[in-house]
């Protein structure tokens, strides 16, 4: 059992109860997810099963865009309505200037990641030690907005859709434009709507659905992973499963360009074999065929797939 599923993560569940549900109803132990949603918020979570789990990490940096509404004059010790109330003020602010407010973050700025999150401290998850009683203040880190649309304002609550880049954190973002209006605010709603081309109106509720529904909505990796696509000869696979360098003997067809450095999918029969380094520009294979250099290594193996069956 292998593939990506594209999973809708209910209100007040963690991440992990999603993990645990899908593992008991399919009776396998490899499941993972790329990225965590909070238990506050509710959206598309990626799935990954057998040995697609080791495939997760190259949907983390996936562009991810959400709806969140947000009250102003409220502060809440986890940013969100779910947190201690610590501060409450009045906020008589124009809804031109919290609209004004909420477009400044548009681009890169620097963010303090919650002390109640998801995020790890020397190895510990932020909310456990924060429940603990040892509040951990990290450094900002750079994310990116690249994106704010259908702005709603009815104060003291406001609302938006935002596409940004991994890292960000939407709950901070809403504190972040309530200070800057001499407030505050805390999220009362969070939805991530999408994680790259992955939506929340083609996801399942594993909670809802039986096996068979829940393997019928399973993708082959290839289809959804993007990253360039290289097909390997049917001769040749058993090599790189013996972990033997491809070299340019071994491609049959370049499905998509790529530079030196970056990571390629070798694929046989529309099954992933492997993932790989390209050691050559995909333009100067053409190159190395008319000075008959099939056999000079281009690629370096990173994760081979030994369970693809043929």
């Amino acid at each position: 059992m292998n593939g990506i599923l594209n999973v809708y993560k209910p209100k007040g569940l963690t991440s992990h109860d999603v993990v645990d549900v899908i593992r008991k109803k399919l009776n396998i132990r490899k499941v993972g997810h790329a990225g965590t949603l909070d238990p506050f918020a509710e959206g598309v979570l990626i799935i990954g099963l057998g040995h697609s789990t080791r495939l997760l990490e190259y949907f983390k940096d996936f562009k991810k865009r959400y709806y969140v509404k947000a009250i102003l004059g409220l502060i809440t010790e986890t940013f969100d309505i779910t947190g201690e109330v610590k501060e409450e003020k009045n906020c008589n602010k124009s809804a031109k200037e919290i609209i004004e407010a909420i477009n400044s973050f548009k681009g890169k700025y620097l963010q303090v990641p919650p002390a109640y999150s998801a995020k790890k401290y020397k190895g510990k998850r932020l909310y456990k030690l924060a429940r603990e009683g040892k509040i951990i203040s990290l450094p900002p880190r750079e994310v990116e907005i690249y994106n704010i649309e259908n702005i709603k304002v009815n104060p003291p609550y406001f609302s938006f859709e935002v596409e940004v880049s991994t890292g960000t954190y939407i709950r901070s973002l809403c504190m972040d434009i309530g200070y800057k209006l001499s407030c505050g605010a805390t999220a009362v709603e969070l939805v991530r709507t999408n994680i790259g081309d992955f939506n929340i109106k083609n996801s399942i509720n594993p909670f809802e659905k039986s096996r068979e529904e829940i393997l019928s909505h399973l993708m082959n990796p290839v289809k959804v992973l993007n990253l360039p696509k290289v097909v390997i000869y049917k001769d040749y696979v058993e090599k790189i499963f013996n972990g033997i360098q491809p070299t340019l003997e071994f491609v049959k067809e370049i499905i998509n360009d790529f530079k030196k450095g970056n990571d390629v999918m070798l694929v046989c029969d529309e099954k992933l074999i492997a993932i790989a380094k390209a050691e050559r520009n995909s333009s100067f294979f053409e190159t190395l065929r008319k000075e008959s250099r099939l056999r000079e290594r281009i690629f370096s193996l990173k994760k081979v797939f030994k369970e693809a069956k043929f």
